[in-house]
């Protein structure tokens, strides 16, 4: 049988989140949410850099918790 997941790599989405400090920018969080949820990273982050610039903030909060509860 072969193996059916769409995530980069073929590897498969993990069960838990972590912080992937050795793929991140930052604090690793977009990375972390990429690998968490099987999609690439950089939409991830484009997605981040979208919400901050049209929602006055509130998604640069959302990062900060995060990464500061995360890990």
């Amino acid at each position: 049988m072969t193996n059916l997941t769409n995530t980069p790599g073929g590897k498969p989405p993990r069960t838990s989140f972590r912080l992937d400090k050795n793929n991140g920018k930052v604090f690793g969080v977009c990375a972390g949410i990429g690998d968490y949820f099987g999609i690439d990273t950089m939409l991830v982050r484009i997605g981040f850099v979208a919400a901050a610039l049209f929602g006055f903030g509130a998604p640069v909060l959302i990062y900060l918790a995060i990464a500061l509860i995360a890990d």
